[in-house]
């Protein structure tokens, strides 16, 4: 069975809660939804709560030029990569749907990059391609903003990457995907400015997961970004971007 999960703030609570969402109604959990089930009984209007990222993750794994597109296009490589590139995002990088991107006044192009997200859903090292599915909690959307000259500039990613708001995610996990060919777009100010399907990924979440783990620990509720495909842009404050996939939804920020 497909469900939709969401992390939210209700007016006058003290902290946040994740909760199943069913049409317009959220059910609140009484912990992390691949902990725990278990409802506290409650029922709550999805316009009557503020969104929030769907996922605490320990650790934000990235996944760069893994559309052939992209690394056409991109000025950094010529060649597909033997394995993974992989480069890490700070938790404090992740912000919610409608969340403000913060342009930093260290950068002077910041552009956006409209990913799938795999969040994990059980302790997980040295898995199999095989049994990779069975790590999955479910998928979301991402936008791994970036700012681009620094990324340049420093030649390795972690300023570039790594800045507050930098990981817009949302705007809910959904738990059945066809993960192997979906859409996925980047949307500038209403304009579709990256369009790919997963299909055309040059490793597949199966082996991203096999791989990522083989080096480090996944834990429940981390997140895999795994790549964007080409035509990413820059933003400017006031600007609008939509990362929208296939059979989850559109996550939407603006930039400040």
């Amino acid at each position: 069975m497909n469900r939709k999960y969401v992390r939210f703030h209700a007016p006058g609570d003290r902290y946040a809660v994740y909760g199943l969402l069913e049409g317009d109604q959220i059910k609140p959990l009484a912990g992390e939804p691949w902990l725990s089930q278990e409802s506290t009984g409650e029922s709550v209007a999805i316009n009557e709560v503020a969104l929030l990222a769907p996922v605490q993750p320990s650790k934000i794994v990235c996944v760069g030029l893994n559309y052939r597109a992209h690394v056409a296009a991109s000025q950094s490589s010529d060649n597909i990569p033997e394995y993974p590139l992989l480069f890490l995002k700070p938790p404090s990088s992740v912000i919610g749907p409608g969340g403000k991107i913060i342009h930093p006044g260290q950068s002077e192009r910041v552009d956006y990059e409209a990913e799938l997200g795999v969040v994990i859903g059980r302790t997980t090292k040295d898995v199999s391609i095989d049994m990779a599915g069975e790590s999955v909690f479910g998928y979301t959307c991402v936008n791994d903003v970036t700012a681009r000259d620094l990324q340049k500039k420093d030649g390795q990613w972690s300023r570039a990457k790594g800045f507050d708001t930098f990981c817009p995610v949302g705007p809910w996990i959904v738990t059945e995907l066809d993960h192997r060919d979906v859409l996925v777009e980047g949307i500038h100010n209403g304009r579709v400015r990256q369009s790919g399907r997963t299909s055309q990924m040059i490793f597949d979440i199966p082996y991203l997961i096999s791989y990522i783990s083989s080096i480090m620990t996944l834990c429940p509720g981390d997140l895999i970004s795994t790549g964007t495909p080409s035509g990413i842009a820059p933003m400017k404050p006031g600007d609008t971007v939509a990362v929208s996939i296939e059979g989850i939804g559109t996550l939407e920020n603006q930039m400040v």
